[in-house]
């Protein structure tokens, strides 16, 4: 399991590339050597029309990814995949991050087991035939 949540502030509609942020985020979890099953990752953008960012004074934007993991990655892992993510999405917001008043954040929540609830087909099709 692994879900991420790309929460972006409307104002960014015609400025970021929001699907391709997207597409890097489930590319690097599906290149995670195996830690996070390619039937279990989810990525979703959802657009923020109603927020305040500091003083609501500016046109700032915010892009916030929350990822919802099971527990047992390590604490090593952890701070080498998700640093490397987080530089990846820096690099991908680089150019608009130069223009723009903007907050990028990304935190990394694990699931507590005895509080999720799955029912998933989807990794029948990646295990190998026998």
């Amino acid at each position: 399991m692994a879900h991420a949540i790309v929460e972006w502030t409307a104002n960014l509609a015609d400025e970021a590339d929001i699907k391709g942020l997207i597409e890097l985020i489930a590319a690097n979890m599906r290149d995670s050597g195996g830690v996070f099953p390619w039937g279990g990752i989810r990525v979703r953008g959802i657009r923020i029309d109603d927020y305040v960012i500091a003083d609501g004074a500016a046109d700032d934007a915010f892009v916030n990814i929350t990822v919802k993991m099971g527990a047992g990655r390590s604490a090593e892992f952890k701070r080498e995949f998700f640093g490397n993510l987080f530089e990846a999405v820096k690099a991908h917001f680089a150019a608009l991050y130069e223009r723009r008043y903007l907050a990028l954040s990304l935190y990394v929540e694990e699931a507590d087991e005895a509080g999720s609830f799955k029912h998933n087909n989807i990794h029948k099709r990646f295990r190998k035939a026998d």
